[in-house]
């Protein structure tokens, strides 16, 4: 690891969180990512080679805690007390970047989106019963199709069909699906123009958008100069 050499809180608290992917690493472990399938899953892009060497690091320097699994291999992550109190860096940065970042497209990965609501999902208002969602979003790269299962109040998402008779099936603009999530949009604003669709029974189309809790940054309005050009006027 790289160090500024000095002193300062700053630069040596920006050494470790100022590192590539950990503060996404962090996040997970805050919304409850326990495995490192769970960590990585919430992380698209990130190898499991650099996942294992900032897991080790955090470790190293007691941010982040492990121990054995019950059953089967591979270890179960927390966050310390130094971790928990390290997550309200993040809190903050997130509150800035919802305040004064736009969301472009590159920003727009569906798949986040998706992950991150089934890690906030209102556990009381989901169904009793199997339910099985298909979501196909459009307007981001190629077309992009997952599946989302839900059960006894747990949640897995799929990358490929996985053999269930599917319960609603949802087309949706990834911009409008990734804003509506994020607080920007509300329901009836994200399905105007049919930029969401929904097919299927009528219960399951109007319990839908109840389950979602929304970002944790949803409550944060971004400031009214975001997304306006800035003109500069020759001298």
């Amino acid at each position: 690891m790289r160090t500024y050499g000095q002193y300062c809180p700053i630069a040596r608290g920006a050494e470790l969180f100022a590192e590539r992917w950990t503060p996404l690493i962090i996040r997970n472990l805050y919304l409850g990512c326990e495995t490192f399938g769970e960590i990585l899953a919430g992380a698209p892009g990130l190898s499991r080679t650099l996942l294992t060497q900032r897991l080790q690091q955090l470790e190293r320097v007691g941010i982040v805690a492990s121990a054995p699994k019950g059953h089967g291999r591979g270890h179960r992550y927390r966050l310390t007390s130094s971790g928990q109190d390290l997550f309200k860096v993040c809190e903050t940065l997130g509150e800035w970047g919802a305040r004064w970042l736009e969301i472009a497209p590159e920003n727009l990965d569906p798949y986040v989106a998706l992950w991150s609501m089934c890690n906030a999902l209102r556990s009381e208002r989901l169904p009793d019963r199997r339910v099985v969602i298909r979501f196909d979003f459009t307007g981001y790269r190629p077309h992009e199709r997952y599946w989302l299962l839900i059960e006894q109040g747990e949640t897995e998402i799929c990358k490929t069909y996985p053999g269930l008779d599917e319960d609603l099936y949802i087309t949706a603009d990834a911009e409008a699906f990734v804003k509506w999530h994020a607080g920007q949009l509300t329901w009836v604003q994200a399905t105007r123009d049919s930029q969401i669709q929904l097919e299927g029974p009528s219960w399951l189309v109007r319990a839908f958008p109840q389950w979602n809790s929304r970002s944790m940054f949803a409550h944060v309005k971004p400031d009214p100069s975001v997304g306006k050009a800035i003109v500069r006027t020759p001298t």
